[in-house]
């Protein structure tokens, strides 16, 4: 079993709590894998690392989430600041270009530090960025977080996920006869029906909005050296996430790269998600192989 070993780093305002399973710098001549999400910590990632003992892999916490302390006064998590902290990260690490399987939020987060420090990442996996400027239906999707949210705020966080849940795992785009459904049931989702009192979750208040407001530099993307390739899930590719990454290849002009399972198909269970590890770990090193 690779040994895993837990660093801090200290960023300006917060201290980012990550993990190296491998030696650094790397053996067999291969950059790190760094694998990130939003607001997924590294916990979330355990499985899919399991099936790169090959090669040193990162993960970490991003700031204000699992381990990773704040000082900075913020609540907010936007890609800007995380993507600040991913570069303290990678040249902590010293020994980048990295390659970067990024999801969800990690994703967009991914996306911005491409832009930003092009010279970081040698190929990005992007795993369904959930950009709502990139769906043809962006109003739709804008409105569609506004209700979550409001349910969130009114009756807490089962009400709140249950309406994160209906959003999500809707086919299509956000149509009339979205917003005609009733207010889904928590109990349908295994959601607690009590309201615990807080609203600082990081998915249901609004600290992550930045997150699906963002809006892509197509142009210093286009222009960076790293190979970027954006994923979908084969079984989830007509769903919110999904159809935000195949709106994302299009503005990059690619078509994006179909992996098994849905959005959280690289997960062993965890959270709920019942995904394809195995699978999607074969298609991943397919894909960074292909280098």
């Amino acid at each position: 079993m690779t040994k895993t070993q837990t660093h801090t780093l200290a960023a300006p305002g917060a201290d980012v709590v990550y993990d190296v399973r491998g030696p650094l710098p790397p053996a067999a001549g291969l950059p790190p894998l760094l694998m990130i999400g939003q607001p997924m910590t590294a916990e979330g990632f355990t499985a899919l690392a399991g099936h790169f003992t090959d090669r040193t892999v990162v993960t970490y916490d991003p700031r204000g989430l699992g381990r990773s302390v704040r000082r900075d006064g913020r609540s907010d998590h936007t890609p800007q600041q995380q993507a600040a902290d991913l570069h303290l990260l990678i040249e902590e690490l010293g020994a980048g270009p990295v390659d970067l399987f990024a999801s969800s939020g990690g994703a967009v987060t991914a996306l911005e530090l491409v832009a930003a420090h092009p010279g970081d990442v040698r190929t990005l996996v992007a795993h369904e960025p959930p950009i709502n400027a990139a769906l043809p239906d962006a109003v739709g999707a804008d409105r569609a977080r506004a209700a979550f949210h409001e349910a969130y705020q009114a009756r807490g966080f089962g009400a709140g996920m249950a309406a994160f849940i209906a959003m999500t795992s809707w086919t299509g785009e956000f149509t009339d006869a979205y917003f005609a459904q009733p207010a889904p049931d928590p109990a349908a989702y295994g959601m607690p029906a009590d309201d615990d009192g807080k609203r600082d979750d990081p998915l249901l208040s609004k600290s992550s909005w930045a997150v699906t407001d963002y809006r892509p530099d197509v142009a210093a993307l286009t222009a960076a050296p790293t190979r970027i390739v954006i994923a979908v899930g084969e079984e989830s590719a007509q769903l919110y996430t999904g159809r935000a990454a195949l709106g994302v290849a299009a503005l990059l002009g690619q078509e994006a790269t179909v992996f098994p399972s849905h959005h959280g198909g690289f997960l062993g269970g965890q959270f709920g998600y019942a995904g394809k590890p195995e699978e999607f770990a074969a298609k991943l090193r397919e894909v960074l192989d292909a280098a």
